[in-house]
């Protein structure tokens, strides 16, 4: 992980993003997130300082923002104190293999909803649900048969 020394300048780091799907997440304890992305997901902690992280994996990058951090934000009156955040939602991470993904989330007593499952839409996928809330959905292409 980068050094808070080493934070990414804002403005050239807005800029720098690729078109496409952007998620911000709003957790109650970024390190705790990023740990959950890391040993789970196969992730890379670009850069954490307390209050905020960047996180990449398979091509794609999201954002961790505390809870502080959004405390004048009108997006925090939506989210509940306690429960899941993210109820609705799936985070997919295509490319993340599930069986591994798997394995290291019931090594760290994270929630599985489902197992990595062959699915009839082509893919093997698993259900993980992170400490705040937010279902992970990690797959890999089936072999073509």
């Amino acid at each position: 992980m980068t050094a808070a020394a080493e934070r990414p300048d804002p403005m050239a780091f807005g800029r720098g993003l690729a078109r496409g799907v952007g998620l911000n997440l709003l957790v109650r304890d970024v390190a705790r997130a990023a740990d959950f992305a890391v040993r789970v997901l196969g992730a890379r902690c670009v850069y954490r300082e307390e209050h905020f992280a960047v996180m990449e994996a398979v091509g794609s990058t999201w954002l961790l923002h505390s809870d502080w951090s959004y405390r004048n934000h009108p997006l925090r009156g939506a989210v509940p104190e306690d429960g899941a955040r993210g109820g609705g939602i799936e985070i997919r991470l295509y490319g993340v293999d599930p069986d591994r993904a798997e394995s290291a989330a019931r090594g760290c007593d994270a929630v599985v909803l489902a197992g990595a499952t062959d699915k009839e839409h082509g893919l093997r996928e698993a259900y993980l649900v992170d400490d705040d809330g937010y279902v992970w959905v990690p797959s890999v292409p089936l072999p073509c048969a």
